[in-house]
């Protein structure tokens, strides 16, 4: 009897120590803490942007309204869809990580399934700021990447600037530059819910 006793003490300690560790809060630094605040802080808008740099030609964002959503906030993860024209398949999605911050792309056909390339993007690796954050693409992009015939694009680092008045979604890579900037000072009418999201 006694030893089923001690038998079930460790059992039910063994529990609760579980539970302390999977109640533990994600650790953060400042500046990725006040990155995420800068953004979450917008919650709930919309703001319309503009391209200011693509020096790809015929590019798909070309005469298009582009519109930003941060649409979805928790203490952990940021949902921002990114609205080009009608295509709505867009969505950042933006995660504390314990080791870093996260930035995933997750595309959506029309009937809100994955599209083949989705998920892609990096994670930072240095403190960053907390106005600017950098993701170098992580492993997972790069192998989806050189899959789908763009090797090339396993070098992208995807930028984000947030400050008072603008927004900034940057991609960059070797002979490649990519920018658009919202206009933070008007928020717009919400748009419906992205692709492959409810309402």
């Amino acid at each position: 009897m006694k030893n089923t006793i001690i038998a079930l003490g460790l059992v039910f300690s063994s529990l609760s120590a579980s539970a302390v560790v999977l109640e533990a809060p994600l650790v953060s630094i400042p500046s990725h803490d006040a990155f995420f605040n800068n953004i979450s802080q917008h919650c709930g808008k919309s703001y319309q942007g503009e391209v200011t740099i693509d020096n790809a030609k015929g590019s798909s964002f070309a005469n298009k309204p582009l519109v930003m959503y941060v649409r979805k906030c928790t203490d952990n993860e940021l949902q921002v869809p990114f609205y080009v024209g009608d295509d709505a398949s867009r969505t950042w999605i933006i995660t504390k990580t314990g080791a870093g911050l996260s930035l995933k792309h997750d595309h959506r056909k029309v009937d809100g399934s994955y599209d083949e390339s989705t998920m892609y993007g990096g994670h930072t690796i240095d403190a960053g700021w907390s106005n600017v954050q950098s993701f170098p693409a992580d492993q997972y992009s790069k192998e989806l990447f050189v899959t789908q015939g763009i090797p090339q694009s396993a070098t992208n680092i995807w930028q984000m600037y947030i400050y008072p008045t603008k927004f900034t979604y940057r991609l960059v890579r070797e002979g490649r530059e990519f920018r658009v900037d919202f206009d933070l000072t008007k928020p717009i009418k919400n748009p419906k819910a992205p692709w492959g999201y409810q309402e």
